[in-house]
């Protein structure tokens, strides 16, 4: 049966009982009306007055209940709308962390690779930072000068550095590249040397890469060659040799024309 059956219903039964007490009325009135009867009629229609009142009252608290029970279903109906929705949003939330753990635990596996490379790395540095600082002294004064910004940078404490290890392995690779350049060129350089007496004077300067150095000086009565040493670079006087070493100087200069030139070579 559906509602609208159940409401006529519904209906029908309280039609039956209002129209009841006005049956018994009408039966009352048709009869005698004495003092005492007239007494009863008048209890009787009070009790079947108050007696109506509360079957409209039941009646009206039935209607409010289906009310409740109506709006208290439509609420619960919401509440477990909502549950789903906060269980679906929980199920993806569980989702998004279970990747974010995955992510997380394949990160600190990364890193732990990129510590055990970086120890790998540390070693070696260390091993061509000693190996670079043994090379300075072995080079000329004019690349030495050119790489000081460089070489300023490399740690006096090895192995103890505030610079990252890719900035180290730049430095040495600077480095290197600056004297690699240095020893593919011929390079003319003026500057002081000091003689076997103790006394200075101005001269210039033919670097052949890092192989060979000879100077002489300006009025080309003095002259000499340089070779590096384990430590540093060492000069010795060729005054005999001064004639070929200024002609040298003087081609490379564009000051005379290109021709050949012996120049002393003393093989150790």
């Amino acid at each position: 049966m559906n509602i609208k059956g159940k409401s006529k219903i519904r209906s029908y039964k309280l039609t039956a009982v209002l129209l009841l007490p006005a049956f018994i009325i009408c039966l009352l009135c048709s009869g005698t009306v004495s003092g005492d009867n007239g007494s009863n009629i008048e209890n009787t229609r009070m009790s079947l007055e108050k007696w109506i009142e509360t079957q409209r009252i039941i009646s009206q608290e039935k209607h409010d209940l289906e009310l409740s029970k109506e709006m208290l279903n439509e609420r619960i109906e919401l509440v477990q709308s909502e549950i789903e929705s906060l269980h679906s949003k929980i199920s993806r939330a569980e989702e998004s962390i279970a990747e974010a753990d995955k992510k997380r635990a394949e990160m600190i596996e990364e890193n732990e690779k990129f510590k055990k490379a970086a120890e790998s790395l540390s070693g070696t540095l260390v091993s061509m930072e000693d190996r670079t600082k043994q090379l300075l002294y072995r080079l000329p004064e004019p690349i030495r000068e050119r790489i000081k910004p460089l070489s300023q940078s490399l740690p006096d404490n090895t192995g103890k550095s505030e610079l990252s290890i890719a900035e180290r392995f730049q430095n040495i690779v600077g480095i290197l590249n600056e004297v690699d350049k240095f020893n593919r060129e011929v390079s003319v350089t003026s500057e002081v040397r000091t003689l076997e007496d103790g006394s200075s004077f101005e001269v210039t300067a033919l670097y052949i890469g890092l192989g060979r150095s000879y100077y002489a000086s300006a009025d080309g009565k003095l002259a000499g060659t340089g070779t590096a040493s384990k430590d540093g670079w060492v000069w010795r006087q060729a005054n005999e040799s001064a004639p070929q070493i200024v002609d040298a100087i003087d081609i490379l200069k564009n000051e005379k024309v290109a021709s050949f030139v012996l120049l002393p070579v003393k093989i150790e």
